[in-house]
């Protein structure tokens, strides 16, 4: 399952994505994985959830970042859910269309892999790709 978190910047999607991973991390029978652009908020992860920033990575196009997903899920196959804070400062290059196709792409591998995904992105409901509007959660 892919859940898209959207609202604008400062509406509290991070403290809700946190707020999400700690209590994933309490009843998971496998593992929590927190992707973030950069450590502001590492201590206010439970320390059962695994943090990944990812300020080094440079990842330019969705297609990295898939392939960034991969890496993290061919380290640990007992991953339940990915949690995504800020997607459009992890990914420097993402146009609605390539959006579509992440969203898409994610979809696939949540189900090949058994992995949820929740993504935070700072954006206006409105302005989202009609094509992915499912995926919102409120």
């Amino acid at each position: 399952m892919v859940q898209l978190l959207i609202s604008a910047k400062g509406h509290g999607k991070t403290k809700q994505l946190i707020t999400m991973a700690n209590e994933a991390q309490k009843t998971a029978n496998g593992n929590i994985v927190f992707i973030d652009d950069n450590k502001k908020h590492i201590f206010d992860i439970h320390s059962g959830v695994r943090f990944v920033e990812t300020s080094a990575c440079d990842l330019y196009n969705y297609r990295e970042f898939a392939g960034f997903i991969f890496g993290i899920l061919s380290q640990n196959s007992d991953i339940e859910k990915i949690f995504v804070d800020g997607l459009y400062k992890i990914i420097t290059s993402l146009s609605d269309e390539d959006l579509v196709k992440l969203v898409n792409r994610l979809d696939v591998i949540s189900k090949e892999e058994s992995v949820d995904f929740v993504i935070g992105m700072s954006s206006d409901y409105g302005a989202v790709p009609e094509e992915i509007k499912s995926y919102v959660i409120e």
